[in-house]
This record gives C-alpha cells, sequence and structure tokens, in this order.
C-alpha cells in the first residue's frame, strides 16, 4: 500500500516465527482473551451484578427455610394445644361420676349437668330422646391403653 494513508505493506522476512510460536498455546481455553481473530469476545463480569444475584438467592433460600421453621413451630403450637385440651379432658373424666369401670378402647360420652358436675356415660348425646341428664354435651372419649382419654368429638 502506498503512503498516502491507505496503510504499509508488511515485511513477510521480518516476521520472527520463533516469537509467533511462543505466542500460541496447547490449551487456548485457558487463555484470558481469544488466541484468533474468530474468537469470542471474552468480557469480564460485572462482579456487583454477580453479588447482587448471588445475595437475592441466599435471600430467596433463607426466607424458605424460615417459613418451614414457622410452619413446624405452628405445627407444634398446634399438638401443644391438642395435648392441653386433652389433660383437661382427661382431668374431668376422672373427676366425673361414673356407675360403671371403663374398659380400654371403649367409646364414652362426658356432660356437664345442670349443678356444674360432670358425668361419663354410655349413651351418646343422640340416643338420650327428651330426657337429658345433662346441661350440656362436652366431649366424646375413648379410654387408651396408658389410661389417657382420645378426645374424639368436641
Amino acid at each position: 500500500m502506498s503512503e498516502s494513508g491507505k496503510g504499509t505493506k508488511i515485511d513477510l522476512d521480518q516476521i520472527d516465527l520463533d516469537r509467533m510460536r511462543e505466542m500460541t498455546t496447547d490449551s487456548p481455553g485457558s487463555l484470558q482473551f481469544p488466541h484468533t481473530v474468530g474468537g469470542a469476545v471474552i468480557k469480564p463480569e460485572d462482579k456487583g451484578k454477580l453479588k447482587g444475584r448471588a445475595v437475592a438467592a441466599m435471600h430467596e433460600q433463607t426466607e424458605m427455610q424460615v417459613k418451614q421453621i414457622y410452619d413446624q413451630m405452628k405445627l407444634l403450637a398446634e399438638q401443644v394445644n391438642t395435648i392441653k385440651k386433652r389433660v383437661e379432658i382427661s382431668e374431668r373424666v376422672y373427676q366425673a361420676k361414673m356407675s360403671f369401670e371403663p374398659l380400654i378402647g371403649k367409646v364414652y360420652y362426658l356432660y356437664e349437668r345442670e349443678d356444674g358436675s360432670d358425668l361419663l356415660s354410655l349413651v351418646g348425646p343422640k340416643e338420650w330422646g327428651r330426657s337429658k341428664p345433662f346441661e350440656r354435651f362436652i366431649s366424646t372419649v375413648k379410654l387408651l391403653a396408658d389410661h389417657t382419654w382420645e378426645i374424639l368429638e368436641d
């Protein structure tokens, strides 16, 4: 090319082939820059963007774990309330008037009388007919093998 600004000629005799060989590699994938003209452009990542994504993923994960723990706590609280209710009913059953010996695995009915005392009966609330010797029905219970009472119906 001429000196009119279009470029200069390359003198092929001046190219150092040994130096060119040093600039090549057997594992071009390990270079931090493209080793050929048609190679993929490698740009450094925006570290702020990477950290932002990582922090967002961390928050999402921890929120999910906190929700799982909250759900577990809620379940435990419900179980505690169930046990408290069972203890309350069991105490009422053992203080109630009963004219029989309760058998393990059998179902009984707990009533509150008009005078405030409790009554344990073999007769269900729908089996009394017109005469009801109680103020209100409290619970249907079943005697378990460990002599605690399972609440079947409130």
